[in-house]
């Protein structure tokens, strides 16, 4: 009889000297244990546990790698902590922001008639009603919904144009003179203003015009504006300037006149850009609380006229219910309805985000042959 033997397998020249591949996931698991064994003794919590099991990691992988693969992979490995960590530390703050938002907003949400309501009519009465014999909620924020889009509509017609304009001559025609120069460093300048100087600016243009305690959603839209239209100028600017001079050229040399490219030719190419761009301006300016409250002023009616009456907005809604609670002696549904309120903010912004994000895909230049 023969007997044969089963050959023993030699581990290969091209994975010797180099960590298993399950080796991060066995670091991460010793980590966690030592991480929450630690914390038990000096008082358990979980941004303790995550923080030094995070350490724990770091230093046992890059140690481990030391070892078997040398001070090179270990550099390497260290990088890579650095980077992962540092990303989830960035990370950390906004699913903070969305998980409190949500824990303390779905309540508020969904409320019947909290979206189809206003706060016309209610009192600290209800509330208290609310509090102690457990009434149904009253007070929505339809009003302050209708008041944000119409100041943000009328906002963004009046900014659009103007910012587009603007980056078209700074790229098309300012061609580095002293007038596209002095355009630039304003833009700049405006880019950085405190939005309250904004408020009080519009606040002071309407009081020369149209007189002392002006204070309707036309003058919260220009001051909105104002914010809005070095963003659009920038994101625009940028956008025109990396469209292919051979396509201008091209155009010239058909005999095509210079306003008639721009219309024709520059602009489609570089549409899906300034899109994106005016739609981050607009996710920029729709949560602005003080030039608000300084230009437009609260009302707890609905106003849909923005040359007529102060008007509200989600963010000025928010403020109030915070600061001057509907009851002062039960607050709760005050904070129930600002936490909704501050919901759909959240909820308007991320849909402006996809937005902008679906328009620069429909509108992109086609590529291929």
């Amino acid at each position: 009889m023969t007997s044969t033997l089963t050959p023993v397998r030699k581990r290969s020249a091209l994975t010797k000297g180099q960590l298993p591949k399950t080796a991060p996931y066995i670091v991460l698991a010793v980590a966690l244990i030592l991480g929450a064994a630690i914390l038990a003794l000096i008082g358990f919590n979980a941004f303790g546990w995550g923080l030094v099991s995070a350490i724990l990691f770091a230093a046992g992988l890059v140690g481990w790698s030391l070892v078997v693969e040398g001070s090179r992979k270990a550099k390497d490995k260290l990088a890579t902590c650095l980077v992962v960590g540092s990303f989830l530390i960035a990370l950390l703050p906004l699913v903070s922001v969305i998980w409190t938002v949500l824990v303390n907003g779905l309540p508020g949400l969904l409320d019947p008639g909290f979206l189809t309501t206003s706060m016309n009519g209610v009192t600290g009465a209800f509330d208290n009603k609310t509090v102690e014999q457990g009434a149904p909620l009253l007070g929505g924020i339809y009003h302050a919904i209708v008041g944000t889009l119409l100041i943000t509509v009328l906002a963004t017609l009046i900014s659009v144009p103007v910012g587009l304009l603007t980056a078209i001559y700074l790229v098309e025609y300012g061609q580095d003179r002293a007038l596209a120069r002095a355009i630039t460093f304003f833009v700049d300048v405006m880019t950085g203003i405190p939005s309250i100087v904004a408020g009080l600016f519009a606040a002071a243009a309407f009081f020369a015009v149209v007189g002392p305690g002006t204070k309707t959603g036309a003058v919260a839209a220009v001051a909105l504006s104002v914010l809005m239209i070095p963003v659009v100028v920038r994101s625009s600017e940028e956008m025109l300037k990396i469209v292919p001079n051979e396509l201008r050229e091209a155009a010239y040399a058909l005999g095509v006149r210079k306003w008639r490219t721009i219309l024709k030719v520059v602009l489609p190419t570089a549409i899906s850009g300034i899109a994106s761009g005016i739609t981050l301006a607009i996710a920029r300016v729709i949560g602005e609380t003080a030039p608000i409250l300084v230009t437009a002023g609260f009302a707890t009616t609905i106003n849909t006229n923005v040359f007529s009456g102060w008007m509200a907005s989600l963010p000025t809604f928010i403020y109030t219910q915070i600061l001057n609670p509907t009851s002062p002696s039960n607050p709760d549904p005050s904070s129930e309805r600002a936490w909704g309120a501050a919901l759909v903010l959240i909820i308007l912004v991320m849909l402006l985000n996809l937005g902008a994000r679906l328009v620069a895909s429909l509108f992109a230049p086609k590529t291929g042959r």
